[in-house]
């Protein structure tokens, strides 16, 4: 990756790293790549509900219209929302504003081609050059030839019904509490369960601009935990601020997190024909619960590195149905080509509903092995050097030895942050949390 995109596209604290000159020159960059000699690109731009995203929208509007290119605005919408309709629109890329699970300070800036994926490397390398390097002339346009900005009027609607197709078992009877991380997710979320049939309680919907994922949400769902307990409900489903991944929570207010989630689906698929190869695509994050699990069932396990785009990557090459991440990106490739929180939990909830049990029994399926995961805050240069530190080296070497065959350790600098992700899994929860402090503080000796 280069100096502007990461992982997940472009994304810092807005202001600093992420300037409206920086949205307007992205706007400018990805419409001129997207230009051809005769064709006007189109591009739609979705985004969540930061203040930020409002300035950043315009400011990418701009850029996209001053090469002659038409920028069509859907709104508020999750990315999977953006990554459907760009397909479903025939738009040329679509722009997703967000932050995903970052703080309301956050924001972000991320591209999907004209299928809905996100853009190979080569490509964002091509629109980096172009801003950093003025490696291509722009074609500024002059009067009347600039682009035009339009409004996808039935964006909502039109996503709204996607996600609806994708079952045909209805919800009723069940309750559902929903934490919609003050995010993409407050209104379509509670709308589409209820129109399924369940019976919605919305939490943390009320979005004001600077509440995103303010002690909500799939990173926080303690609260989300209680109110199921308290309300009675069947389950409990928790999304970050732009609503690609979900975390679920059981009948008993117990944590289903993305391993379980994938293992009951899989299983799922498994019994109606549908998954593809007997194959579920993870990445190195899972936990060894869920190998243990697939292999039970005979269901083959392909591991990728963390992140999302990776995953989808490996599910394309080889045709594969099913994949995701621990942290609760699930994709369904045979419905949408990105992580998306809403279809994941239309589908688990149909599972309940369609084998009459609890959602804790289907969880059980996978015995989670204790695991830690610490964040490591070093400069933002060293962050990708960690594994070239012979004193780091040599302490994961030591760890290895130890659990080896029961355990495992992980390292690996985060793809937005300034940080290093520690992971130790192992059988005693509190030794693996009393290395996994001792490797952070090395870490941050060594680096920060």
């Amino acid at each position: 990756m280069g100096k502007l995109f990461g992982t997940d596209g472009v994304r810092g604290i807005v202001g600093e790293k992420l300037t409206c000159e920086l949205a307007f020159k992205l706007g400018q960059a990805g419409a001129h790549a997207l230009m051809g000699k005769v064709h006007k690109a189109r591009i739609l731009i979705g985004r969540d509900t930061r203040i930020s995203g409002y300035m950043l929208e315009a400011a990418m509007i701009a850029g996209i219209c001053s090469v002659g290119a038409e920028a069509v605005v859907a709104g508020v919408i999750p990315t999977s929302g953006v990554a459907f309709l760009t397909r479903d629109y025939g738009a040329d890329a679509g722009v997703v504003i967000s932050a995903s699970h970052n703080g309301p300070e956050y924001n972000g800036i991320k591209f999907f081609n004209a299928e809905g994926k996100k853009l190979p490397d080569e490509m964002e390398d091509r629109i980096e050059r172009i801003i950093l390097d003025n490696s291509e002339a722009l074609d500024l346009k002059i009067g009347v030839s600039v682009g035009r900005r339009v409004k996808a009027v039935n964006a909502f609607a039109e996503y709204k019904e996607f996600l609806l197709s994708t079952t045909d078992t209805s919800l009723r009877g069940l309750k559902i509490v929903l934490d919609c991380a003050h995010g993409a997710a407050s209104q379509i979320g509670p709308r589409a369960f209820t129109e399924l049939g369940a019976e919605v309680v919305p939490y943390y919907n009320t979005p004001d601009g600077t509440n995103i994922n303010d002690n909500c949400g799939s990173t926080h769902p303690q609260k989300l935990r209680q109110l199921v307990s308290e309300l009675g409900a069947d389950m409990g489903f928790a999304f970050d601020g732009d609503a690609d991944r979900l975390i679920a929570v059981d009948e008993h207010g117990l944590i289903v997190d993305g391993d379980q989630i994938m293992a009951i689906c899989a299983l799922d698929q498994l019994k109606h024909g549908l998954l593809k190869k007997n194959t579920l695509v993870c990445t190195v994050m899972s936990n060894l619960g869920l190998d243990i699990a697939m292999k039970k069932h005979g269901i083959n396990l392909i591991k990728t590195r963390v992140g999302d785009r990776y995953v989808l990557e490996e599910m394309q090459k080889a045709g594969y149905s099913l994949g995701g991440e621990q942290s609760g990106h699930i994709i369904f490739l045979d419905h949408n080509t990105t992580g998306d929180g809403l279809l994941t939990g239309i589908q688990l909830a149909s599972i309940v509903m369609r084998s009459g049990k609890a959602l804790s029994k289907l969880a059980d399926v996978v015995t989670i092995l204790p695991q830690v995961l610490v964040n490591a805050r070093v400069k933002e240069e060293h962050k990708h050097s960690v594994m070239e530190d012979e004193q780091v080296k040599k302490q994961i070497k030591a760890l290895e030895k130890q659990y080896s065959g029961d355990g495992r350790v992980l390292i690996r600098p985060s793809g937005t942050e300034p940080l290093v992700r520690v992971m130790i899994e192992g059988p005693d929860k509190k030794e693996i949390e009393r290395q996994a402090v001792d490797m952070v503080k090395l870490i941050e000796s060594r680096l920060a």
